[in-house]
Order: structure tokens, then C-alpha cells, then sequence
């Protein structure tokens, strides 16, 4: 007989779960409590007919990078990439900008006396990229590249604060490589902080940063419809409250943060590992908010408008501060923003001649204030004349996310803080397994963290997959 298995969410994680399962042989049904499948990966008209604008992620270079999506024949069930001339922009108050592309002689050029130590810094990372990458999207372990690895991880384990000052002189150079390792949410001085910086800095020069023709909600329909092309189904506006060592599916896999395991487990779990959840801990939460323009963004450096990413903080400290003062429970007056712009290279995002564009920036988990003020005046500080641009916009606080996308708890994006203390054994030292039978997590919360690349949920199946004896 078929074995069955249940997966409850169906963000990346989820959905990359149910695949591997089903390539496996079993029989495998998704439950998925919103009326859309995708969990972060959902777009929908946030503002006006016509402008198509992503919910949660935007920008995926994990997604190409993606050692188990790169598998798929996601092409074939209808994903197609819009590639940005430029990955990243980063402008400054001189109206000048940095552009990094896929061209890694050419970005350096940009940082003058830096630019020797900007290509040592990440040509072995650009040059071993495939190895690399799957070694890092993969639980902390055994390593078939020891020497590689132990190189990248005395870089990645320091605090950006410290590796950036130590190998950079220039000031730009610097708050560029500031801005990726602000992805992290940590503060500058926290270890670990670096690796961001590397990570997204390599993936730039080796991948590209690309966005998902029509939305990121392409990417969901295209794993769903290879999921049903393997005889799983996803079913929408179907919660499962509860899990059971006792269920009919041999195993279930959820997609979920420790926060609502805690609720579907239903007082099961032994004491050592509910107070372990208990005290997991997430990070700090974004405020977002979507635009419909009636033109592109009127950027002082025009070289803004050949990346759909742009950075804006003007310099390292400031950059450092509002990390800092995020993680302190406070609001920077001066955030640092991270501003998307599709529809320059997706013409399906917006009504012809008109655009779209969202910015986030990082505040205090649970934040109950509003950031909009603050997020408008760094983007008309680099772009005067924004917001004579604005149609119509849709602001998004950290409750908003948290309730459009219970894994965003308190707007934390990345299923945790990703400090030290959680960043290999995460939720708790089991990972993926659970103390209920046949139950295992696969979300963002489980390595190797936030991002759309699908590996938690690839990584969850596994480990059910050895549960259940089945060779993989």
C-alpha cells in the first residue's frame, strides 16, 4: 500500500518537502490554512488594479541557487527569471552610486584602493560558488570540502563590523558590504554578521539576483504544479490544529515556527523540549510597504535604475546604528531601506508606463508603530520628487505580516534570530525531529534558515524519509 504523508504549509519549505516526498513514492497532500498557496512567496494587487506587487520575497538569488529547485523542471511548469542589468545599487548622498553586477573585475573597479582586496575577498567564493553553496544550504556537519570550508567559516563567523574594517580602507566599500550583511539583522558587531555579506556579495557576481516573471507567486505555482505532476495535491483553507503521533499520514511534516508547533502539538511534547521551543527566540521585524507609481523612481544616480535592488544608508555607522538600535527595541530615525523595483525589467507588474516598488526596513519584533515617514524620507533623500510619484501605496507593519503569514512572527522574516546561539541547532539540537512519532519541522526555523531555496523542507523529508526507511 502507499504510504501517505501530510505537510501543513505551503511556503517553499513546505512545498519543497512535499516534492521530495513525492519523488520518493508517497502519496502526499499539502493543507494550507490562507485562500493562496505560497507563504512568503505570494503577490497579489496590493494597491491598484494592474500593479502586481510581491507580498513577501521579491529578489531570489537563493531560489537559482537552490541546489534542490535546481533539480526541478520548474522552467517547464512555467517559472521564468526577469534578470536585473545590475544586481544591487547602492547609492550615496553624492548623488554618485555603486553598482554591483555579475562582472566582478568591474564592480571592484568602483572601490579605488579596495578594489584588490574587494576581488581576493570573493573570487574563491565566485570560483568554488556550486560547492559552495550547497555546502552552506545544508545542515552544519560533515563536509567533503573541509579546506573550503573552514576558509569561508573564520571570515563568516566574525562580526562585519570587524572583518569589513580590517580588510577595507574606503568608506564605500565598506557600507556596500554593510548593507548585505544588514540582511542578516544582526547588529554589525555580532558574529556571524559576516556571513550575509558574503553569502549575497558571491551570489551577486555568481548567480545574479533575479525576479520572478509575474511575481513570486510564479515560483509557487510552478512548484505546485510540478508537485501535482508527481500525484501530490495542495489544499487551500484547510488548517490542521493539531498533530498525533496517532495519525492516519506515516508522517507529517510541518512548515511551521516553534510558535505554532508549540500550539499543534496540543501539550504532547516533553517538558525539556517544550521549554526549548518556548524559549526559541525571533529576530527583529520589518514594515514594508508597496507603491503604485505613475513613473520610475527618480533616483539622483541614475545607475539606480538598472538594478531591481537599491540599498539605502548613507554610510557603515549608519547602516550599524539602525541594526543596532532594531535590536534594541528602539526605531532609527534614519533606517536603512531595501527597496525593490520590478517592474523595470517585468513589464507584467504594473499597467503600461507605470510601476511598481516596495522598501522594508528593520524594526523592533513586534513593532507597533509606524514606519512610513521614515522609510519615504531615506528613499526622497536619494530620489527627491518620490513621492510625486506615488499612486497609491499599501503599508504592511509587523502585524500585518504576521497575519497574512503566521511564520512571520512579530514580522521576522528569517523563522528566528540567526544569532550564534541558534544559528546551527535550530529550533533545538534534534532539528528537524521532533519527540512526537513520524512528526518533523521543515521551516525557515530549521537549517539552514530563512530565504526562498526550499532546502529546510528538502532536509525535513530527508530526515522523514530515513524515519521511514526508505533509501534516499
Amino acid at each position: 500500500m502507499t504510504q501517505s504523508a501530510v505537510v501543513a504549509g505551503s511556503g517553499p519549505n513546505g512545498l519543497a518537502a512535499a516534492i521530495r516526498l513525492a519523488q520518493a513514492g508517497l502519496q502526499v497532500t499539502v493543507h494550507e490554512a490562507a485562500e493562496v498557496a505560497g507563504g512568503a512567496m505570494r503577490s497579489e494587487e496590493l494597491t491598484l488594479p494592474g500593479f502586481v506587487h510581491d507580498l513577501g520575497s521579491a529578489v531570489h538569488p537563493m531560489a537559482v541557487t537552490s541546489p534542490f529547485f535546481s533539480t526541478l523542471p520548474l522552467k517547464d511548469h512555467g517559472l521564468e527569471w526577469a534578470w536585473p542589468l545590475a544586481e544591487l545599487a547602492h547609492p550615496f548622498d553624492d548623488g554618485t552610486a555603486v553598482l554591483i553586477d555579475r562582472d566582478l573585475a568591474r564592480t571592484a573597479s568602483q572601490f579605488g584602493p579596495d578594489a584588490a582586496a574587494y576581488r581576493s575577498l570573493f573570487e574563491p567564493l565566485v570560483a568554488h560558488w556550486p560547492r559552495l553553496a550547497k555546502e552552506l544550504l545544508k545542515p552544519i556537519g560533515w563536509t567533503n570540502h573541509p579546506l573550503m570550508m573552514a576558509k569561508f567559516g573564520l571570515q563568516a563567523i566574525q562580526p562585519a563590523s570587524h572583518l569589513l574594517t580590517k580588510l577595507f580602507q574606503n568608506h564605500r566599500t565598506r557600507t556596500v558590504l554593510a548593507g548585505l550583511a544588514a540582511h542578516s539583522t544582526l547588529r554589525m558587531e555580532d558574529p556571524i554578521s559576516s556571513a550575509f555579506a558574503l553569502m549575497l556579495g558571491a551570489s551577486a557576481h555568481a548567480v545574479g539576483w533575479p525576479v520572478a516573471r509575474g511575481g513570486s507567486q510564479s515560483i509557487a505555482g510552478a512548484l505546485q504544479s510540478v508537485l501535482r505532476s508527481l500525484g501530490g495535491n495542495v489544499i487551500t483553507r484547510s488548517r490542521i490544529d493539531h498533530v498525533s503521533a496517532k495519525a492516519a499520514a506515516r508522517v507529517t511534516l510541518c512548515d511551521v515556527t516553534p510558535r505554532q508547533f508549540l500550539e499543534l502539538s496540543n501539550g504532547k511534547l516533553p517538558d525539556a523540549y517544550r521549554r526549548s521551543l518556548e524559549t526559541y527566540r525571533y529576530g527583529p521585524g520589518v514594515y514594508k510597504v508597496d507603491w503604485a507609481l505613475r513613473e520610475p523612481i527618480p533616483w539622483k544616480a541614475k545607475e539606480c535604475l538598472r538594478a531591481a535592488t537599491v540599498h539605502l544608508g548613507g554610510s557603515f555607522q549608519e547602516i550599524g546604528e539602525s541594526e543596532a538600535a532594531a535590536n534594541n527595541g528602539q526605531m532609527s530615525t534614519r533606517p536603512f531601506v531595501i527597496l525593490v523595483q520590478p517592474s523595470l525589467f517585468d513589464r507584467t507588474r504594473a499597467p503600461q508606463g507605470k510601476h511598481t516598488a516596495w522598501a522594508y526596513c528593520h524594526v523592533p519584533n513586534g513593532f507597533k508603530g509606524s514606519a512610513l515617514d521614515h522609510i519615504q524620507a531615506q528613499i526622497e533623500r536619494f530620489a527627491p520628487g518620490f513621492r510625486d510619484c506615488v499612486l497609491a501605496r499599501s503599508q504592511h507593519s509587523t502585524l500585518n505580516m504576521n497575519k497574512w503569514n503566521e511564520n512571520l512572527v512579530g514580522g521576522d522574516i528569517n523563522g528566528g534570530a540567526v544569532d550564534w546561539r541558534q544559528f546551527i541547532f535550530r529550533p533545538t539540537r534534534t532539528q528537524y525531529r521532533t519527540p512526537i512519532r513520524g512528526v518533523f519541522l521543515c521551516s525557515s526555523s530549521t537549517p539552514p534558515g530563512g530565504a526562498v531555496h526550499g532546502m529546510c523542507g528538502y532536509w525535513g523529508a530527508q530526515a522523514a524519509l530515513r524515519y521511514l526507511k526508505i533509501g534516499n
